[in-house]
């Protein structure tokens, strides 16, 4: 088949690279599947182009609009991802390996998608925290805020998970309001750009939202600010140089690396042979060294057991990693692809004669011929190092590619010290059931590793993993894992966001995050809140209820016809006892249904629901006498379909001295 020629997108246009093509070829027969370059490239004009076009584009759409656009992109994806399948073969992955790569990065825009339409306002503007009282009176208030970098991400990604990679930098970057030049690898840079055609082929990118590279950056880096950021996915020597840049210094240039990693698996102190969790280790140990062949940034390099147990956990990894076949990831019997080309497999079997230094292979040939002779097939290394604390290689050489090295410990201290020997990973793991233990683990590892995941046999047939990085959690780690952070849901989002400190009155703060603060001008509600609908409801309407005796009849009447009869409600002699109440006291829920029925208006209308309470709080107690009248105000607003929107409402509870007696938020759905 003749080679395609890669082409960048720069400045809302395709363009091939002007000279220098790099040939690409198949890891699987060493053919040339695609040619590639970025000579030509105007770098500054790809930085412009983003900041003057895409980013203001960008920035104009709401959380909302932008989740939107993400959907729209998963599903372009989806409808083309099998044609992304068949080009994914080139890179030695199997079937299996290309879901977690295809099929993972659609489904990181479809969690961002759904988290940033269900937890970010439909707005520009993201509150961080409460409200913090700077003065007396409450006419000075501050508050801290999120607002778009007004820069590009530059995003450089490794060879490995060429969409996976892309999309799940592009995830957060895009709701955030930030446009994105790739970088991708140039080895398998072919999937990526395939990638982004169906992207931009889906029609619903800003211009300027996404540019792509696929050959050298150039003078790139010379034209960043401090506005920009960087996210860098790959080596530790290539992060290094790129860190030490002069432009990054200088500008203060945000730099994320995800880099090297010696990830360690623990068989915890209390398995023992027979036990659920020393099969789960065993099984999550060879997954881990054979998907994509190994070459996971997430793989387990260090697995260590319990010292009774090493003969045990080499027989049945090696048993299990025999059985494994090696070839055609287009053959359906193929277990483990290949590298993903000679010379990635040449750099592996260095990096295995480095550690053999330390260690013994006790399984796997790293120098065996295996599949086409052109094609960069290995089997699987497992090495045994039985003093690992008398060795270097073994923490300090991560050979990427099919190959963990088994190692012993004595007891649980010994283990996290040696998890610890890594110097920093993004992931460990451990298997165990005992719960004192991994609380230990915490303790004692939880800073040397970005993300811990306990396996056992209450969580195993739902948990996903030693090695799949998810949305939801972050992504990242101390150390010589690089020291950044990915992903975590929405707090991905806020690495290419600003965090700004407002101060200002109640009134300057509400109008700009158009949001109800306390102390506020209020508007009084000239009819009901619940006979208007969505749009009609300005933030600050608000209602004040008349007032309500409760009375001891009330009480009883609560406690008997619900069943809470807790002394503070009615023992008068127990009560007087308790130091917070000094006497009997209305039930808490009391409270509430009663200033639900006071401020609540009966009759259809445009409140659809009620849908629950958050942050409730019952600040005071309230007295058999006391009188309670409420506050209902119009705090936020979020459209969640075209016809129907979420209203957050303030709810203030007080008494007849006007203390508070009882807050919190309340949700109705709205007609618009």
């Amino acid at each position: 088949m003749k080679p395609i020629t890669l082409q960048n997108y720069a400045e809302g246009k395709w363009i091939a690279g002007a000279g220098g093509l790099a040939e690409l070829r198949s890891a699987i027969n060493g053919d040339v599947v695609a040619l590639t370059s970025s000579q030509g490239l105007d770098f500054g004009a790809m930085t412009r182009f983003a900041r003057e076009k895409g980013g203001p584009a960008l920035r104009a759409l709401t959380f909302h609009q932008r989740a939107l656009m993400l959907k729209a992109l998963a599903e372009a994806l989806t409808a083309k991802k099998e044609a992304l399948y068949e080009l994914s073969y080139n890179t030695g992955a199997t079937k299996a390996d290309s879901w977690i790569d295809i099929d993972g990065g659609i489904g990181t825009f479809a969690v961002y998608q759904g988290k940033g339409r269900r937890e970010l306002p439909n707005d520009t503007i993201l509150i961080d925290g409460n409200v913090e009282a700077l003065s007396r009176n409450g006419t000075f208030q501050g508050l801290h805020v999120y607002t778009s970098m007004q820069g590009v991400a530059v995003h450089i990604n490794a060879f490995n998970f060429p969409v996976w990679g892309m999309l799940e930098k592009l995830a957060p970057t895009f709701l955030a309001g930030v446009p994105a030049i790739v970088k991708p690898a140039s080895t398998t840079s072919y999937l990526t750009e395939a990638a982004v055609r169906v992207m931009l082929e889906a029609n619903v990118l800003p211009a300027g939202a996404l540019q792509l590279i696929v050959g050298g950056t150039g003078d790139l880096f010379d034209h960043l600010t401090s506005q920009d950021v960087v996210s860098f996915t790959g080596s530790a020597a290539t992060a290094a140089k790129l860190k030490s840049h002069s432009v990054i210094a200088r500008e203060s240039v945000r730099f994320v690396a995800e880099q090297d990693s010696l990830n360690a698996s623990v068989l915890g102190p209390d398995a023992t042979p027979d036990s659920p969790e020393f099969d789960l280790f065993i099984k999550e140990v060879a997954k881990e060294m054979t998907v994509k062949a190994g070459q996971k940034c997430t793989a387990i390099r260090r697995a260590m057991v319990p010292a009774p147990l090493l003969d045990a956990a080499q027989e049945a990894l090696s048993a299990r990693l025999a059985k494994l076949a090696v070839g055609d990831p287009r053959d359906e019997a193929t277990k483990m692809g290949a590298l993903v080309s000679v010379a990635q497999r040449e750099d592996v079997r260095a990096k295995v004669r480095e550690i053999a230094a330390d260690a013994k292979i006790v399984c796997g040939d790293p120098d065996a011929s295996i599949g086409d002779a052109k094609g960069a097939f290995m089997s699987p290394v497992l090495l045994r190092c039985e003093k690992p604390w008398d060795a270097r290689a073994v923490h300090d050489v991560e050979a990427f590619g099919p190959v963990s090295t088994l190692m012993p410990y004595k007891d649980a201290a010994d283990a996290i010290a040696l998890a610890n020997r890594g110097k920093g990973s993004l992931v460990m793991s451990v298997f165990s059931y005992d719960t004192a233990f991994e609380r230990d683990v915490v303790l004692g590892a939880g800073a040397f590793h970005g993300r811990i995941a306990f396996i056992d046999r209450d969580s195993a047939k739902e948990s996903t993993g030693h090695g799949s990085p998810m949305p939801h959690m972050i992504h990242g780690g101390p150390g010589r894992a690089g020291g950044g952070e990915e992903m975590g849901g929405i707090r991905g989002v806020t690495h290419y966001m600003q965090r700004t400190a407002l101060q200002g009155s109640p009134r300057v703060l509400s109008a700009i995050t158009k949001r109800y603060m306390a102390g506020m001008p209020v508007q009084a509600a000239s009819e009901h809140p619940f006979r208007r609908k969505f749009h009609d409801l300005p933030i600050g309407y608000q209602l004040k209820t008349n007032a309500r005796e409760i009375t001891l009849d009330d009480i009883e009447h609560f406690a008997h016809f619900t069943g809470d009869t807790f002394y503070a409600h009615m023992d008068e002699e127990a009560a007087r006892a308790n130091p917070l109440f000094g006497g009997r006291v209305a039930h808490g829920y009391l409270i509430l249904a009663f200033a639900a029925g006071l401020f609540v208006d009966p009759d259809p209308g445009p409140v659809l629901a009620n849908y629950g309470l958050d942050n409730l709080r019952f600040v005071k107690p309230v007295k058999p006498g006391d009188a309670i009248q409420v506050a209902l105000t119009v705090k936020d607003k979020t459209l969640r379909k075209p016809d129907q929107g979420e209203v957050r409402w303030d709810v203030v509870v007080t008494n007849r001295d006007g203390e508070t007696v009882a807050a919190y938020d309340l949700l109705t759905m709205n007609a618009a």
